[in-house]
């Protein structure tokens, strides 16, 4: 029972982390004019992310599945990365035109590949339902 629970959430899980690059964000970039409006909430839902990656890891550890979800492990600590590491650097990169000799642009670059790293980890681990 515990296992089919851990699955449903890990699966609702990966589908919106694809979700949220695919149509959700660039939906709120066509859909609302202040750009800078859609970004923060974008931020948001990108942490909302974060948080729900590290709640399915903790539901993991708990679980019998703990030792086949390394890809998942993977993607939530490149989630973590953007979140409480790259976030930081782009917003100074925003607030003063460039952090580390990089303007946000590029440290914006940095993160999405990251988010898309992460999506591919969890991908791997639905194709080969290395979950369960």
């Amino acid at each position: 029972m515990l296992r089919n629970v851990f699955r449903v959430v890990f699966v609702l899980w990966a589908g919106s982390l694809w979700s949220l690059a695919a149509w959700v964000a660039p939906t709120l970039f066509r859909a609302q004019a202040d750009r800078h409006l859609a970004g923060v909430l974008a931020a948001r839902l990108f942490s909302i992310e974060t948080y729900v990656g590290l709640g399915v890891a903790v539901f993991a550890l708990l679980s019998l599945s703990r030792t086949k979800f390394v890809w998942g492990y993977s993607a939530v600590v490149l989630l973590s990365i953007n979140e409480w590491v790259l976030k930081r650097i782009m917003a100074q990169a925003l607030a003063h035109g460039a952090a580390a000799n990089l303007s946000f642009g590029a440290w914006h670059g940095v993160s999405a590949v990251l988010y898309v790293l992460a999506c591919l980890a969890v991908l791997r681990l639905v194709w080969n339902e290395d979950f369960r």
